[in-house]
């Protein structure tokens, strides 16, 4: 999954507890990804890590667990969890996916981001 830190959205759900707003088009994408692995049991992790060059680094992967903190939200169906440590950095968030001829995967647009590094992969 490609990552950016900035980018505009346009169609978004509400925010939930987790902080994160999911849109609507990432909601059916991660839908769609998650009914390609064949599994029932799969949520969409949204983590904040150190790491890259500008200190912060997002993560976006499919995960089972259920660990103790976790915020977990609905977005059409599509299950967001946000750990306890990382909710702070990803509150307002919007989590969105991009199709176009100049952007391709998921994008991160997030109001906490204070700086980030030109390759968009990582933030402080």
């Amino acid at each position: 999954m490609t990552t950016e830190a900035h980018t505009e959205s346009t169609e978004a759900t509400t925010a939930a507890p987790t902080g994160v707003i999911l849109t609507d088009v990432a909601a059916v994408k991660v839908k769609a990804l998650i009914e390609q692995e064949g599994r029932d049991d799969l949520r969409l992790r949204i983590a904040v890590q150190p790491g890259g060059c500008s200190g912060l680094r997002y993560q976006l992967f499919f995960d089972e667990r259920s660990l103790d903190g976790d915020v977990v939200s609905d977005f059409n169906g599509v299950e967001v969890v946000v750990d306890r440590m990382s909710s702070p950095y990803l509150a307002g968030a919007t989590i969105d996916f991009a199709d176009r001829i100049d952007a391709q995967g998921f994008t991160i647009d997030n109001p906490n981001a204070q700086n980030s590094c030109a390759c968009g992969d990582s933030f402080h």
